[in-house]
C-alpha cells in the first residue's frame, strides 16, 4: 500500500505522544504550523508551543534560550530559510553555545520545486555539517522519522534534520529495527558496489538494486541517515569489500553525502566514487518527481553508472 503519511506528519504525531510525559518538550515555527503539520501540537499542547512568525533569526535564539532554561526546543521552520537566514544563530546560539536544540528543516532539497531556487534548499547540508558541535540527519521514510525524533528527544546537542514535503514510499517495513543515531543501516547485502543514499533517495537506491540485481549485479545498499556524525567504518567497509560506490542524495553534488563520503573515501581506502545529486546550477522548477527525472535522480541512471564503474 502506497504510505499517505508525510515525515513532517509524524514527527508531530511522535511529539504528541512523548510530550504528555515530558513538559519539556517545545515546539516553535515560524508561521509555519500548518507546513510543518504542527497545528495538533499547537492545539493539545498550547504552553508548549511557541510561535515566533516569519522571523527565523529569533526562532533560533528563542529556542537556545529555552535550552538554556532546562527545556527541549523542536524549531520546525521551511529548510530554505531555517539553514540560510538563521545560519549564523545556528552556529553560534546553538553549536558554539552547546544548546540543546533540535532544527527541523522541514520541505527540505526541491521539496517547494515549483517556486524555484528562492524556496529550494539544496545546499543545507554542506553548510550545516561544516559547523563544529552540529549533527545532521536525513530521516528515510515515515518510520525512520518516528524512530528518529524518539531518539531526539533524549539526544543532547544541536541536531539540525531536514525532512521533505509530500508523503514516501516506505522502505522499511514498520518501526521494529534498532535505529543508532551516527549508525548507518545496510539495507542490502552485497559485493560488486555499494550504493549509498539518504534521506528520500533512499528508496530510489533500494529500487536501482532491484533493476541491477536483475542484470546479475549484486548491490550493497546504506541508508546513510546521519550524515554528521558519519557511519565512516561504514563507508570504509563498503569500500574494502565492494570497490565501487555510488552516492545518491536530493542535494548539490558539492559539499553534501557524496562528498563527505569521497572525503573519506580518498583518505583511507581510495576507490571509484561517483556522485549523483543536482549539479551545480540553479535547479529548474516543477515537481519532485520532474525535477529527480530531469537530473537521473533515478534506478535506471544509477544502473547506467553502475554499468560505467562496471565496465560493462
Amino acid at each position: 500500500m502506497t504510505n499517505k503519511i508525510p515525515n513532517r506528519q509524524v514527527i508531530c504525531d511522535t511529539l504528541l505522544e512523548l510530550a504528555r510525559d515530558d513538559r519539556d518538550i517545545m515546539v516553535l515555527a515560524s508561521d509555519s504550523r500548518g507546513s510543518a503539520a504542527m497545528a495538533p501540537f499547537a492545539g493539545a499542547y498550547p504552553e508548549q508551543f511557541v510561535e515566533v512568525g516569519i522571523a527565523e533569526q529569533n526562532i533560533v535564539g528563542i529556542s537556545a534560550g529555552l535550552a538554556h532554561s532546562g527545556k527541549k526546543p523542536f524549531v520546525t521552520s521551511p529548510a530554505c530559510f531555517l539553514s540560510m537566514r538563521s545560519i549564523e544563530q545556528i552556529k553560534v546560539d546553538v553549536a558554539y553555545s552547546g544548546t540543546n536544540v533540535k532544527l527541523v528543516g522541514i520541505s527540505g532539497g526541491i521539496s517547494y520545486g515549483a517556486l524555484g531556487m528562492s524556496h529550494h534548499s539544496v545546499q543545507d547540508i554542506a553548510v550545516t555539517r561544516a559547523i563544529p558541535g552540529l549533527a545532521v540527519m536525513l530521516p528515510a521514510d515515515r518510520h525512520e522519522t518516528k524512530k528518529m525524533t524518539e531518539a531526539l528527544v533524549n539526544y543532547e546537542g544541536g541536531v539540525y534534520v531536514r525532512i521533505g514535503r509530500n508523503p514516501v514510499e516506505d522502505v522499511y517495513e514498520s518501526d521494529d529495527y534498532e535505529f543508532i543515531i551516527g549508525k548507518a543501516v545496510t539495507m542490502r547485502q552485497g559485493s560488486d558496489l555499494t550504493i549509498i543514499a539518504t534521506g528520500e533517495t533512499v528508496r530510489v537506491a533500494l529500487d536501482a538494486e532491484v533493476a541491477l540485481k536483475k542484470t546479475g549485479v549484486s548491490v550493497r545498499v546504506l541508508n546513510m541517515h546521519t550524515i554528521k556524525p558519519l557511519d565512516e567504518e561504514a563507508i570504509i567497509s563498503s569500500a574494502r569489500e565492494t570497490g565501487r560506490i555510488i552516492t545518491v542524495e536530493e542535494h548539490s553534488i558539492h559539499g553534501g553525502l557524496g562528498a563527505a563520503v569521497a572525503e573519506i573515501v580518498v583518505q583511507r581506502h581510495p576507490v571509484p566514487v561517483r556522485i549523483l545529486g543536482i549539479p551545480d546550477e540553479p535547479a529548474i522548477a516543477g515537481k519532485t518527481s520532474e525535477v529527480f527525472e530531469h537530473y537521473g535522480i533515478n534506478a535506471e541512471n544509477i544502473k547506467r553508472i553502475a554499468f560505467e564503474l562496471l565496465g560493462r
